[in-house]
């Protein structure tokens, strides 16, 4: 019985000291455990920014003009083809002159003529009043003379208007670019007759792209904002962002050139127009855009990394980092983005918060890691 009870005692010794050992290993499995995964951190950013409202937007020509017929007869020769780029003063049509031509030959005939019966009736006139002188003429035959004389200069008169008339409509004849611009197709082929007489006939049309005006609309409200920054930094209405989807959301800067005199009372809105230098020609009349217009400065403004932010069903979200080194899914309500890689955050997350940055796919929410700051933000 002595040895049973020995037996017995060592037993429960020994089922002790495991249970002790247990839950040594249990408490020392709370800590941080050096097997956790390192993720790099960081505070937000926060500083003085500009903000920008989006507005939709189209482009314009910086000139437009319709190249037109005004007058009768068949086109001969259509040097452009369309699409290509002209010089101002360039042929671009010619239409047959042969009857303004001859137009022309008749107005110089009748202005020669009209010069010869005024020689003739000053001449007649001067004689007239040195026979009156000698009573041979009576004064009414003087009158008559300087009458005469009159209705010549008046005949010269009609006929330097008719010659120039007809220089004018054989100068149609020939249809030159009005400026420097790029050509649309042509509505008439060579061969085809024009009846430009009555009314001016639509030719082509040519438009002088070397810079683009955007054209968009800004609440009433709005545009009390833009007063106001604009007193402020008049220079940032000269580098205004502007989108374009159709070229990939490519960005440029375009300088604000008017502003409406009046609210547009229908829509509430005021038209403003930004100019473009289209310097690399691939903007071009009629384009869609998105005009990231400068509204307001927000001192403080909390600023993460946009890479480092995710988007499921609920929205945008970050990873912060507890106190406890423990991963938390943190939603947030974004801004717009600055400097190409940082997200205004508006709402969700404060200056004090550590977000992650890095192992983006490999968190989650509760987990423990090893988190490595890389910077302390800007405050």
């Amino acid at each position: 019985m002595k040895h049973l009870s020995f037996y017995f005692r060592l037993a429960v010794a020994v089922a002790a000291v495991v249970t002790l050992s247990g839950c040594g290993e249990k408490k020392s499995s709370s800590k941080v455990s050096g097997d956790a995964l390192s993720v790099s951190v960081e505070h937000p950013q926060v500083r003085s920014v500009m903000i920008h409202k989006s507005y939709p937007g189209y482009t314009y020509a910086n000139a437009k003009a319709d190249i037109v017929g005004r007058v009768n007869g068949t086109i001969l020769t259509r040097p452009y083809s369309g699409g290509d780029y002209v010089a101002k003063g360039t042929v671009l049509f010619t239409i047959d002159p042969s009857q303004y031509a001859d137009a022309v030959r008749q107005a110089e005939a009748a202005l020669a003529t009209a010069n010869s019966q005024y020689e003739y009736a000053s001449r007649q006139y001067e004689a007239m009043k040195l026979a009156l002188e000698s009573d041979a003429v009576s004064a009414m035959d003087v009158v008559q003379a300087r009458s005469n004389m009159e209705q010549a200069r008046a005949s010269i008169k009609r006929s330097e208007a008719a010659l120039a008339d007809s220089r004018t409509n054989l100068s149609y004849c020939t249809v030159r670019a009005p400026f420097a611009g790029r050509m649309s197709g042509a509505t008439l082929d060579p061969g085809a007759y024009v009846s430009g007489g009555g009314a001016p006939v639509t030719l082509a049309t040519i438009y002088d792209d070397s810079k683009i005006v955007v054209v968009f609309n800004v609440e009433d409200s709005q545009y009390q904002h833009v007063l106001a920054t604009q007193a402020d930094n008049d220079t940032i209405y000269n580098n205004i962002p502007v989108s374009f989807p159709d070229e990939g959301n490519s960005v440029y800067s375009a300088a604000l050139t008017y502003t409406a005199p009046a609210i547009d009372k229908s829509t509430g809105t005021f038209t403003l127009k930004a100019s473009i230098p289209n310097t690399r020609g691939l903007l071009r009349d009629g384009m869609y855009v998105t005009v990231n217009l400068p509204v307001g400065v927000v001192d403080n403004a909390v600023l993460v990394k946009d890479s480092s932010i995710g988007t499921d069903q609920l929205g945008n979200y970050v990873y912060t980092v507890s106190d406890s080194n423990t991963v938390v899914y943190t939603p947030i309500k974004t801004g717009e983005l600055f400097e190409d890689s940082l997200r205004i955050v508006t709402d969700g997350i404060s200056k004090d918060s550590r977000y992650v940055t890095s192992a983006m796919l490999k968190v989650r929410d509760g987990m423990r890691v090893n988190p490595v700051t890389s910077n302390a933000g800007v405050k």
